[in-house]
């Protein structure tokens, strides 16, 4: 995702028993904390029919800070039963059921510190930014896994915000893998929820440049196409219209709105160079919608891009044919933020990485250039 957005809380893996609040009040349930060393557990007691209510939902709103998929996993496993016996995901509470949920044990976990380099574009008590290399993830996916940006931090920073879990300490949201720019880091947890409602509320700035495949009809325009996951392969998103194509079962998970304007900057022969502003934050939102206007960012195979060579973008025969620009030519540019704590405007700003801009200087060197095209806002 060019900029998901990483939530402020912890998981219940991480989190403790206390999350588990009374609720004496409430008219319709009441819940008792069950203390243990092992597992936190906690028992509910429906004092009214909640009509049409699904088991799984209810306790996800109940817990916010477990993923409905866990709750999911946690109701087949048999991990939650309702008057004492194992139910299912749509259940529907009656009146003076009693549900009894034990949660996964507490697993504590810290992130190995790496010397691996930081740019730093600021740093202050509160937040840092840093300009983000191409080939590197932002955090780990195991607790095997290191050389990401969260092990960078761990070593450079004494204290980092506990984020949505220990994989993630700092970090309030985070780009692709191959995208470059600018990402904002929470030294604490005040910060880090500040930070992340800020990008919940879409009040951020974000500006990404790309290189893409071809010209777009428009100077400028709106590209307005909610996206989802793709219903066949694991971590590929896809646009509205996909799903109708391989089959109509696979729309409902389809149901994200996600909406991104573009600017173009410079038109070449064969390419362009434009400004994205999203203004949500799917993943993989900037690949998905320009491969759907069918201008795919250069070096992006896996929504339509192609892989580039010297000559290709020269036209000269004596340049390599040799696939050279192999990675997204996506940058995350500028962000603009409200200081956490300060609570002054805070913008951040990211020079291109050496690979795209040598990709530019290459298309301006050709013997035709580029038409520049108004930079009306």
């Amino acid at each position: 995702m060019e900029d998901e957005i990483i939530p402020p809380t912890p998981s219940i893996e991480m989190e403790d028993p206390s999350v588990i609040a009374p609720d004496s009040d409430n008219p319709v349930e009441r819940i008792e904390p069950v203390d243990e060393e092992a597992r936190p557990r906690a028992v509910i007691t429906i004092r009214r029919r909640i009509p049409g209510s699904r088991l799984d939902k209810y306790l996800h709103g109940r817990f916010p800070k477990v993923s409905r998929t866990t709750i999911q996993r946690l109701i087949k496993g048999g991990d939650v039963s309702v008057n004492g016996r194992p139910t299912k995901n749509s259940y529907e509470m009656e009146d003076g059921d009693v549900i009894e949920i034990e949660f996964p044990p507490i697993v504590p976990y810290d992130v190995a510190p790496e010397n691996i380099p930081l740019n730093i574009i600021f740093e202050d008590d509160f937040v840092m930014a840093i300009n983000k290399p191409a080939g590197i993830i932002c955090h780990p996916a195991s607790r095997t896994q290191g050389g990401t940006i969260a092990n960078a931090l761990a070593y450079y920073c004494k204290s980092l915000s506990k984020g949505s879990d220990a994989f993630r300490p700092g970090i309030v949201h985070r780009l692709d893998k191959n995208t470059t720019g600018i990402m904002i880091i929470a030294k604490t947890d005040e910060a880090h929820w500040r930070l992340a409602l800020q990008f919940e509320n879409r009040t951020t700035e974000k500006v990404y440049q790309a290189v893409v495949h071809g010209n777009p009809e428009f100077d400028e325009d709106l590209i307005d196409i909610p996206i989802g996951q793709h219903p066949t392969v694991h971590d590929r998103y896809v646009a509205t219209g996909f799903a109708e194509r391989i089959g109509g079962k696979f729309e409902r998970k389809l149901s994200k709105s996600a909406v991104t304007r573009y600017r173009v900057l410079k038109r070449y022969e064969g390419f362009t160079f434009v400004e994205l502003y999203p203004k949500t934050g799917r993943t993989h939102q900037l690949r998905i919608h320009m491969s759907h206007i069918r201008h795919p960012i250069v070096g992006d195979p896996f929504y339509g891009g192609r892989h580039v060579s010297i000559r290709q973008v020269t036209s000269k025969p004596e340049d390599s044919n040799d696939p050279f620009f192999t990675r997204q030519m996506l940058h995350a540019r500028r962000l603009k933020v409200m200081h956490p704590i300060h609570e002054t405007p805070l913008e951040l700003e990211a020079p291109l990485p050496a690979d795209m801009q040598q990709l530019i200087d290459l298309l301006e060197a050709r013997p035709k250039g580029g038409r520049t095209v108004s930079r009306k806002s």
